[in-house]
């Protein structure tokens, strides 16, 4: 009897440890479980804390578009798109960083404003500041040594941005390039021609299109006194002077660059000088300049180009411009920007609005990166669309005009209850036809609302059915600007959508 009682104390003893130790685990998880409850709450509060603190923005230099604007862009681009097209180009894409070193160098004082990204996967990359370099890196790798392309993409530079005046960090850059040996002043001709045709049909005249040389910008250096090895500096500075006055250039070159004051002068002669075949007769003559080689074969290719010029119905528009510098340091030959003119509020003058593109010719770039340093001649020229698209913008904004944010064609609309899946099929058969549709997506809207839809969003057909109408095979077709309906059959129907479409537009009412 004593053992039997001594092993119940013995398992009513198990019992209580087991019991006391798994309420100890259950006090633990409690405990466990609090903590992270509290950790939670903190964590929520912190995250409230930082809500009220932060304000949602974009980043410094880059914005979004709203549907109007990117009606406006997707215009824009197209004509130029077209443009392009029309001299013969294809297009190309690459990607949207490079390594670093495809970049280092090649923009000579530009190159601080390189977006450069953190080691990922044992590789220095950078975005790309442009389309020229990363072009010019294409045609080395591929081994290509004749194409005629466009590129149209963005680009970033960690430059300090102006919004207002079409400034960004990241922006859109169209490009169009011709890699090739060819004739002199030939291509680069062309060129010029698909800058005016850009600029003729966004309607952005009246403009200037700048052109100069880079054999004659060295010439104009060496005559004046320049060192060869601050060649690229000082044009760096004289690049300066569509945006600062000369006082302020001068200033540089010789508290900067160190140019004595008297240097500074004589290129101060030079470069305030612009005009036409005069003046380059006129530099031909000055006895100074000629003894530069470069400075003399600069100037007969400048005068071969304003031939080129006129007979490609540009020379109205050019202008040739001893201030034209462009500081990107591979440019070889000619180069050229077109600044947009306006008028003075006050005075009435002519006033430059700013650069809106720019090229050139750059015939070493391609033999940078080919390991037996090969050259492919090049020109090109870059559209600075984000600048259009600020002076358009603005223009659009001053006259009130409405933008159509979408390309519908034709609303099937239904005027009674319960169409829905009638409104679809037709819906369907007119998408099989390839005509850009759009019906409500609710199953008994008003017909009212419907039309309403219309014409707030500038649609030009309605196609309205009812009961009577699917007892008759027949729709309503309504031409939306005039609110005119007339009875069409279905057999008949893509076909009369087609011929009022095409009257629309051609009385520009679509």
């Amino acid at each position: 009897m004593a053992s039997e009682g001594l092993q119940e104390q013995i398992k009513l003893q198990g019992d209580f440890v087991r019991k006391l130790k798994a309420a100890k685990e259950n006090k633990d998880r409690i405990e466990e479980e609090v903590a992270k409850l509290l950790e939670l709450k903190a964590q929520l509060n912190d995250s409230q804390s930082v809500a009220q603190k932060f304000t949602l923005k974009t980043p410094k230099g880059t914005r979004d578009f709203s549907p109007q604007q990117m009606a406006i862009r997707s215009s824009v681009m197209n004509k130029i798109m077209s443009v392009f097209k029309k001299h013969g180009a294809e297009t190309i894409d690459t990607p949207v960083f490079e390594l670093k070193e495809v970049l280092t160098g090649k923009y000579g004082e530009d190159s601080k404003l390189i977006y450069d990204l953190k080691d990922q996967g044992g590789e220095i990359l950078s975005l790309r500041y442009d389309l020229t370099v990363p072009f010019a890196r294409y045609l080395a790798m591929n081994k290509i040594t004749n194409i005629k392309r466009y590129h149209i993409a963005k680009v970033y530079r960690r430059d300090n941005p102006s919004i207002t005046r079409g400034r960004y960090r990241e922006f859109y850059q169209c490009d169009f390039d011709i890699a090739g040996t060819y004739d002199p002043m030939i291509p680069d001709a062309e060129c010029i021609r698909i800058v005016y045709e850009i600029l003729s049909i966004l309607e952005l005249k009246p403009f200037t299109l700048k052109v100069n040389h880079r054999l004659l910008l060295d010439g104009m250096l060496e005559t004046c006194g320049v060192p060869a090895d601050k060649f690229r500096s000082i044009c760096s500075a004289v690049d300066k002077l569509d945006k600062s006055p000369w006082d302020e250039v001068k200033k540089e070159m010789i508290e900067e660059k160190g140019l004595t004051e008297d240097v500074a002068n004589r290129i101060g002669e030079y470069v305030q000088l612009n005009g036409g075949r005069q003046l380059v007769d006129k530099l031909l003559e000055d006895s100074e300049l000629i003894k530069s080689k470069s400075a003399v074969q600069g100037l007969e290719a400048i005068k071969l180009l304003l031939e080129y010029c006129e007979l490609l119905g540009t020379l109205d528009a050019v202008s040739f411009d001893l201030s034209l510098a462009r500081g990107l340091d591979y440019y070889t030959g000619v180069i050229y920007e077109a600044v947009l003119i306006g008028k003075d509020s006050k005075e009435g003058d002519d006033i430059s609005v700013g650069s809106v593109a720019g090229g050139g010719r750059y015939d070493n770039l391609v033999g940078m990166f080919d390991s037996k340093n090969k050259n492919v001649p090049c020109v090109g020229v870059s559209i600075g669309i984000e600048r259009i698209f600020a002076v358009l913008e603005g223009k659009l904004a001053a006259s009130n005009k409405k933008i159509r944010t979408n390309e519908v064609q034709v609303f099937v609309a239904t005027a009674q209850k319960n169409l829905v899946g009638e409104r679809m099929k037709l819906c369907r058969e007119l998408w099989d036809e390839g005509f850009k549709v759009e019906h409500s997506y609710k199953k008994n809207p008003k017909l009212l609302v419907q039309l309403q839809h219309c014409e707030e969003y500038d649609i030009p057909l309605a196609v309205i059915i009812g009961e009577s109408e699917l007892q008759k095979n027949v729709v309503k077709l309504r031409e939306v600007p005039t609110r005119t309906e007339v009875e069409v059959s279905r057999s008949d129907l893509i076909m009369e959508i087609n011929r009022r479409l095409k009257n629309l537009m051609s009385n520009g009412a679509s």
